[in-house]
């Protein structure tokens, strides 16, 4: 009996898929993409409509001879590539390659979890390849090809530095960046000073001393306090240290707190960022595998979250049926909201048809499968089974207390009003099992003691005034998370192409990172100089957001992919024209570091090369001499006791954290070390999320100030 053939990308998906299937199927990976655009020449013909010419990599033959050997034993061909236009493109170019002309042979099948259920329902309802999908995906790989090798060759000529590119979200990514530290560089620091009241009560019921409180100075004569220098605070200060206090205003008022919606592409990596300290890239390599399946115990290989390519907030009705089942048994009735949370997808563009991030089994609990996981897969499963319960959880409940005070030299004149807030917790809702991360720019909340109950025209009792000089803040510094919110917030990128971007404008030597923050090398800066004079539109966030909507409308609409290509590449081919003329040629000169060779004695310079900055003689080739440029961390490597713990790189980009006597001493490690020790062993203590670190000998979590941390530990050595 013939057996049914089933396409899917990966080896391990294909594992997980075969256990559902049965002996009936056999069941091959394609490893992605088996055709693409030659990698060594444009492989559009501009002048035919732009059409691609698609040919089958080198590494790809063999899979393609193997895919052919068995569509030719095979009945029925299904093929079950990612639920998204890339993986609808992935289906057409396996229906090409593999010369599937028959229409009753040929099913595309599509799930967004694999699980037994999920696999059933889609190959009981299969249904033919959406050549509209196909199009767009098609369009925005020829567009991507057209600007990328236009302007990348161009770069090469007219900078002298091997490996530049440029693409259509990448050098947006950059300017971003750019911007960014341009505004920082400019930022100009405005002095404030800020005045608190300490407060309380004359006598408390019940207490031998009486509860304070702080109270911010919010008026003076109705008006907002303008303290621009020290004398007014002074003078405002000395007149609050003689005023008397009497309370003017009591508010009283419950606020409701709203869970965050369960994740999406862009959601995950900000939050990954935020609390685990993942860079996007490593956010996604995760993801895919907990996609694609692990091993448990009794079950074999289980697909434990549903697709993470996804701009949808949206979650089926059978998998919300079962966390609010599972919410009233574990934590009660009061913890199931009264009607089902519904969440509104806020990305430009969304395909709502999608689901949201989430586990394919809620009573699958972290705890259950921890054991069984990696300490990345099990991290990230967990945040995202916390996000998922706690998004269909009733709201938390605040009792909040806002206090004015009124204060001045006698009852009848009182310039003065200070302000005290307080607030305790009166129904928990989801926060029992998740709160959101929160960006550096969105500051920290307030964490608000409860005040003493007081009523209008009581006296309080002053402590203190207490005055505080204050300067203006320049904005903070792209984040992966911050950096991936903007560029979703602009509408730049889709799902599938933050964490590449990220990566990217690391590896071409455009931004580096500096503990998490994100800084434009002066080779990034010049290349989104010379882009923004000579191509504004290509950097220009609204005119990519707008070709977004175009490539969305190709596969919403029907839109003809050859017109809005056609559109785009008459005014880019002229401009690339005068460009090539206009554009001048830079050199880039290696910056000295004030020491000689110690084999020739030529000046020693830093220069960048693949990985990163490092340091060579000025007398290459005839000395090749060189060394790594070292970020030393101020930690002293806590098994020989005597190298300096430094920052390195593997062959792939990724910082680990290693002995600088290696290879005396090995010690290594992923996480980054923070200068203080354990406050419980001494031991070595290293990021575990944000304001969060985690000793590295007795295992014990503390909070911390991370940011701080970081700046403390940006010191160059050699």
């Amino acid at each position: 009996m013939a057996k049914k053939l089933v396409i899917v990308e990966s080896p391990t998906k294909a594992r997980t898929v075969g256990r559902f299937l049965g002996r009936n199927y056999v069941v091959e990976a394609s490893i992605g993409h088996i055709r693409d655009l030659p990698a060594n020449r444009l492989g559009v013909d501009i002048e035919h409509n732009f059409a691609p010419r698609y040919v089958i990599p080198e590494k790809k033959k063999d899979i393609v001879r193997k895919l052919r050997s068995h569509v030719k034993e095979a009945e029925d061909v299904y093929l079950a590539t990612d639920p998204d236009r890339e993986g609808e493109a992935i289906s057409w170019h396996l229906a090409e390659a593999l010369n599937l002309k028959d229409p009753s042979r040929v099913h595309r099948v599509e799930f967004h979890e694999i699980t037994r259920d999920a696999i059933r329902r889609a190959f009981a309802s299969p249904r033919a390849i959406n050549m509209r999908l196909v199009e767009a995906q098609q369009a925005r790989r020829i567009l991507d090809r057209l600007v990328g090798y236009s302007l990348s060759p161009l770069l090469r000529r007219k900078i002298s530095k091997r490996g530049l590119s440029a693409g259509r979200v990448q050098s947006v990514a950059v300017r971003l960046v750019v911007d960014r530290e341009r505004e920082i560089e400019n930022f100009v620091p405005q002095e404030y000073w800020t005045i608190d009241v300490e407060l309380s009560k004359l006598k408390e019921p019940g207490r031998t001393k009486p509860r304070t409180f702080i109270a911010k100075l919010v008026q003076i004569d109705g008006q907002k306090p303008e303290l621009a220098d020290e004398a007014s605070a002074m003078a405002v200060a000395d007149a609050l240290r003689q005023s008397s206090f009497i309370v003017a205003d009591v508010r009283q008022r419950d606020v409701t707190r709203h869970p965050s919606a369960p994740f999406t592409t862009s959601t995950l990596q900000q939050e990954a960022s935020r609390k685990l300290g993942f860079s996007a890239k490593r956010t996604m390599a995760v993801a895919q595998q907990l996609y694609e399946g692990v091993t448990l115990r009794g079950e074999g290989n289980v697909g434990l979250i549903t697709y993470m390519r996804t701009d949808s907030t949206n979650v089926a009705e059978s998998a919300q049926k079962e966390a609010l089942d599972f919410i009233r048994e574990v934590y009660g009735p009061a913890y199931v909201p009264a009607t089902p949370n519904v969440y509104k997808t806020k990305a430009k563009g969304a395909q709502e048809a999608h689901e949201a991030i989430r586990p394919t089994a809620i009573r699958r609990t972290p705890d259950s499968i921890k054991a069984q996981l990696t300490q990345d897969q099990a991290r990230l499963y967990r945040l995202i089974w916390q996000r998922m319960v706690a998004s269909q959880m009733a709201s938390a409940i605040y009792d909040s207390v806002t206090v004015d005070v009124s204060a001045g030299p006698t009852r009848d004149k009182r310039p003065y009003l200070v302000r005290a807030t307080g607030s305790t917790i009166k129904f928990a809702g989801f926060t029992v099992v998740y709160t959101e991360g929160r960006d550096e720019e969105d500051g920290d909340e307030e964490k608000q003691r409860p005040l003493p109950r007081v009523e209008v025209g009581e006296e309080l009792r002053q402590i203190q005034v207490s005055p505080e000089q204050h300067f203006t803040q320049p904005p903070p510094r792209y984040t992966d998370a911050t950096l991936v919110k903007a560029l979703e917030e602009n509408g730049v990128g889709r799902p599938s192409t933050y964490a590449p971007t990220l990566s990217t404008i690391q590896e071409r030597g455009y931004v580096e990172r500096n503990g998490r923050q994100l800084r434009p090398t002066e080779l990034g800066k010049l290349v989104t100089d010379l882009l923004a004079e000579h191509f504004p539109n290509i950097i220009d966030i609204g005119f990519t957001a707008d070709m977004e909507e175009k490539l969305d409308e190709i596969a919403n609409d029907g839109a003809p992919w050859v017109e809005v290509l056609s559109a785009f590449y008459g005014p880019f081919e002229e401009t690339l024209r005068r460009a090539d003329e206009q554009m001048p040629s830079v050199s880039i000169e290696p910056e000295p570091t004030g020491e000689l060779c110690d084999k020739c004695g030529s000046p020693m310079l830093i220069k960048l090369g693949r990985f990163g900055k490092f340091i060579a003689c000025s007398n290459y080739p005839t000395c090749r001499n060189a060394r790594s440029l070292v970020l030393k961390l101020g930690v002293k490597c806590p098994r020989c006791h005597e190298g300096d713990l430094v920052e390195k790189r593997t062959r792939r980009g990724r910082p680990f954290y290693g002995c600088s006597l290696y290879p005396t001493c090995e010690f290594a490690i992923w996480q980054r070390p923070l200068p203080t020790p354990c406050p419980a062993c001494g031991g070595l203590l290293v990021e575990a999320g944000r304001n969060e670190a985690r000793c590295h000998q007795c295992g014990q979590t503390f909070p911390v100030d991370a940011i701080a941390a970081e700046d403390a530990m940006a010191v160059v050595g050699r």
